[in-house]
């Protein structure tokens, strides 16, 4: 049974948080997205409104397990401090002297953000000495951060062996309701749309949507792979030629199953893989042997809208074409806006994190649906049905 956050007393008591800081900096170390912090407001605003000291611990970027200053979470501190409108202490290490110091002479209502876990080699191996340093700061722990929740580190799985009271972070609540509630007791018609460049990622997810949704949208590079188990010529667009024979297989178990699987009947494609190469809108019949496919094309946009805007639950995960050019970001568009007014007549609408989230919020459109997942590798693990670590190492 997962404990809530609500459900535990936090006053005077040190609360050691599992926060997901990942953020892009830019060159001069400044948040260029802070989507990730902003969501973990709500639960470090009920720790210290319930006079919790919130010990906050992340990652950032991927240092190796050695320490290197272009992922210090210093520049993370100033800006969540700026956010809550109070000072967060910053300690230059996440375990050791500094780090117990600071947690020892905090007071009720303090903020302390550690030094970025992954500059030990121990979290991402899940150490237990080193979960037991981290385990030594707080008396309560508290997972909010789902986008790691797929990985069982030290700071996600090992410290709960050393730590008795352990709850889900609001953030961490509300992406397992919306994701478990969307899996579980869909409203109907529920539909998913997959995109992204290959079908190997997607293939667990593809098998388990099957026996729940009653349409699955195929755009992205991928549909090139599920064209050629259809016989068709592609040109140049990817292909996974291993996965082949599996595309064949998923699109006949579609079939027996009874399940719409709706592949894009038309495609924009392009002489060469750059914004200002020469393109063209053709069906899936007509692609020249020396172009490649970089979007779904204006039938399909229309196709998938109605398939959309019908639906009462749907779930995206993955782009439908090149999105980051300008030219190839049409089919993306066309799907986020179609999200959109799904929502507004009523329907939940989920974005699966990753490249779905990076594009809504491209668009300007993140708040006009029901959820933006934080996570994308453990939103797409949830989605096969894979048991999240993270989320399994809280239960009582």
């Amino acid at each position: 049974m997962l404990q809530i956050l609500s459900h535990i007393p936090l006053q005077g008591r040190r609360v050691l948080v599992r926060v997901d800081f990942n953020v892009p900096l830019d060159e001069t170390s400044s948040i260029t997205d802070d989507t990730r912090i902003v969501e973990s407001l709500p639960t470090i605003k009920y720790i210290i409104a319930h006079g919790g000291i919130a010990i906050l611990m992340s990652h950032l970027g991927r240092p190796k397990g050695k320490v290197n200053q272009k992922y210090s979470l210093a520049p993370v501190a100033e800006h969540l401090a700026e956010l809550i409108n109070q000072p967060v202490y910053f300690a230059g290490d996440c375990i050791g002297e500094e780090a117990s110091t600071m947690v020892r002479e905090a007071a009720a209502g303090d903020v302390i953000l550690l030094e970025n876990l992954r500059f030990y080699a121990e979290e991402e191996a899940n150490d237990p000495a080193f979960s037991q340093k981290l385990a030594s700061l707080g008396e309560v722990y508290v997972n909010d951060a789902f986008g790691t929740a797929h990985r069982a580190h030290a700071s996600t799985e090992g410290v709960t062996h050393y730590i008795s009271e352990k709850a889900a972070g609001i953030l961490m609540q509300k992406e397992l309701q919306y994701l478990g509630t969307a899996l579980a007791h869909p409203e109907r018609p529920f539909v998913a749309i997959l995109g992204g460049s290959k079908v190997s990622g997607k293939i667990d997810v593809i098998r388990q949507l099957l026996t729940k949704c009653d349409a699955i949208l195929i755009g992205g590079g991928m549909m090139f792979t599920f064209y050629k188990a259809m016989g068709l010529e592609v040109g140049k667009s990817l292909v996974e030629h291993d996965r082949i024979s599996l595309a064949g297989e998923l699109i006949a178990d579609a079939k027996e199953r009874g399940v719409k699987l709706l592949l894009p009947i038309d495609t924009v494609i392009a002489d060469s893989f750059k914004n200002d190469a020469q393109h063209k809108n053709v069906s899936i019949e007509n692609i020249d042997e020396e172009w490649m496919g970089m979007d779904i094309g204006t039938d399909t946009q229309a196709l998938f809208t109605q398939e959309i805007t019908n639906a009462k639950t749907v779930v995206w995960n993955g782009p439908m074409g090149v999105f980051e050019m300008p030219n190839f970001a049409h089919g993306t568009r066309a799907v986020a806006d179609a999200m959109v007014a799904a929502t507004s007549a009523g329907a939940i609408t989920i974005i699966g994190g990753g490249d779905s989230a990076a594009a809504i919020t491209q668009f300007h459109l993140e708040k006009q649906v029901t959820h933006v997942s934080t996570g994308g590798g453990a939103s797409l693990e949830f989605l096969e049905g894979k048991v999240l670590p993270g989320v399994q190492a809280l239960d009582n």
